[in-house]
């Protein structure tokens, strides 16, 4: 989901919609992680590019990704002007061309690098209708519903009266691209393989031999983390989902309402096996019925560690949809999400400036970050607008400084910690404990619960929150030992700063 970001897999290792999917802009790429496995299959094409399969053969198939394209001209970065520009971003998703839009707004000089500029994002994004209204979106969402509703188990379901929608991502990229090509911005086709630091430039080597040169380099390339370093064991939980965007014969679900979460488990009844891994490490179903014949239905691990293998969430979501009456007739799409979450942050601050999942934004207990990155993107921009065009004219080093504590600040990071401690009791709970957390949660005053899978919720509630994760006697050393300890590390840098 994004709010569970989800990421098409492309038959590699990304970045929910709620989605994770591997850089393409870097090289070389990370290797894909040996828990989780992709399989291959066979396809059998219709007319209309998409492919026919039966319920029994769902398992088997891995479409086609279709790449679609964009019809714009685009400015080429010219090296032989050899010009050191104000800022290369690395990266054309949402969060890198919102950074270079805004930027270039200002009349700074921007590059955008990235392999396939033109490409249309391949991931299904969910949102909040009110988070993108916010931002002036919501002419990029392609179709909403009024609530949601989630299935706590057989009998208990909550309505979320919060309406919910689904970008459209042509329509998104189109507005940031032309917004950008207003603006001056310049691209490269190219992936970055290496960046060297001067004093108050640095060298942006690409794959075909060109070096761009600028003032502030922007990682904005996902979670292959190149360019931004990390200095401390990388071990975070990993969101894993799989999903399809199919015509169906027909489905028993609610067009006014998309489905937030199923938790249900009525469909493993009478496989043990089956129902005993549910049982450990529970999945659910999110789905966005578009009409009574075609949906989108996704089935997700909202955090394990190691992640979950991708066949066995496969046959899960086989099992549901037997179990529900859904007959597939065709699959337009299908995306295989792997989202890492929590873990360290960066060093902070580095030279290289960072945003989404490169730089730890992905909500470490939900997996939620188009809407939040693109909500902090006005900050970097306006951070290196504001510290380039200054008096003090900063570069280098002391520049970054400035833009990274601007992203985040301390009180972001102690809030930070707090969403970390939540995954931390996610990662314990079985079915039932997962069952009873949500019914607790979504029974919250609705500010609580949008304010946590937002990231908005401010510090002074964090104790309230305790609450509610102690409520189930589970973790409370960690609590006492990780959450405090860190919370009071950030304070005493605080203080001292």
């Amino acid at each position: 989901m994004d709010p569970l970001l989800r990421t098409h897999n492309r038959l590699e290792l990304l970045q929910p919609l709620h989605k994770l999917a591997e850089s393409h802009f870097l090289s070389p790429s990370p290797k894909r992680p040996n828990h989780i496995p992709i399989k291959k299959s066979h396809k059998r094409w219709c007319k209309d590019g998409s492919f026919k399969v039966s319920n029994s053969a769902l398992l088997d198939l891995v479409p086609e990704t279709k790449k679609e394209h964009l019809e714009f001209d685009l400015p080429s970065y010219d090296p032989s002007k050899a010009l050191t520009l104000d800022l290369a971003v690395v990266g054309g998703g949402p969060a890198g061309l919102a950074v270079a839009q805004q930027v270039s707004e200002a009349g700074l000089s921007v590059v955008s690098i990235d392999p396939n500029p033109n490409v249309i994002w391949p991931n299904n994004y969910g949102v909040w209708v009110d988070e993108f209204e916010a931002m002036g979106l919501l002419d990029c969402l392609d179709a909403s519903w009024l609530g949601a509703v989630v299935h706590v188990d057989e009998k208990n379901k909550k309505l979320l009266d919060r309406p919910y929608a689904r970008v459209n991502r042509k329509n998104l990229k189109t507005k940031m691209m032309q917004k950008c090509l207003a603006n001056g911005v310049k691209f490269h086709q190219a992936k970055v393989v290496k960046v060297v630091h001067e004093d108050e430039k640095s060298l942006l080597i690409c794959n075909d031999g060109i070096t761009i040169e600028a003032t502030v380099v922007l990682d904005a390339t996902g979670f292959s983390r190149c360019l931004v370093q990390y200095d401390k064991p990388y071990n975070p939980g990993y969101q894993v989902a799989y999903g399809i965007l199919a015509e169906v014969e027909e489905h028993p679900l609610d067009l006014d309402k998309m489905v937030f979460m199923d938790w249900r488990d009525s469909h493993l009844k009478g496989n043990g096996v089956m129902q005993g891994r549910n049982n450990r490490i529970p999945t659910f179903l999110y789905a966005m019925p578009f009409s009574s014949n075609r949906i989108f239905l996704e089935e997700t691990s909202l955090v394990a560690r190691p992640g979950l293998g991708m066949e066995d969430i496969q046959q899960r979501m086989e099992a549901r949809l037997k179990h529900l009456g859904i007959k597939v007739k065709s699959i337009e799409e299908d995306e295989r999400c792997v989202i890492p979450m929590g873990g360290p942050l960066p060093v902070l601050p580095q030279r290289v400036v960072g945003i989404g999942g490169t730089a730890g934004m992905v909500h470490p207990s939900t997996g939620y970050m188009v809407a939040r990155t693109l909500a902090v993107a006005p900050i970097v921009a306006d951070s290196i607008v504001r510290f380039l065009g200054s008096d003090r004219g900063l570069s280098g080093d002391m520049l970054s400084a400035e833009v990274w504590k601007d992203l985040w600040p301390i009180e972001r990071r102690r809030q930070r910690e707090f969403f970390c401690f939540g995954m931390d009791i996610l990662l314990k709970l079985d079915l039932e404990g997962t069952r009873r957390f949500f019914d607790a949660f979504f029974d919250l005053e609705p500010r609580y619960w949008h304010g946590f899978l937002s990231s908005r919720l401010f510090l002074l509630s964090f104790w309230f929150w305790a609450s509610l994760f102690t409520c189930f006697n589970v973790l409370v050393e960690s609590w006492q030992g990780t959450l405090l300890g860190n919370m009071i590390e950030l304070y005493e840098k605080d203080r001292c700063s």
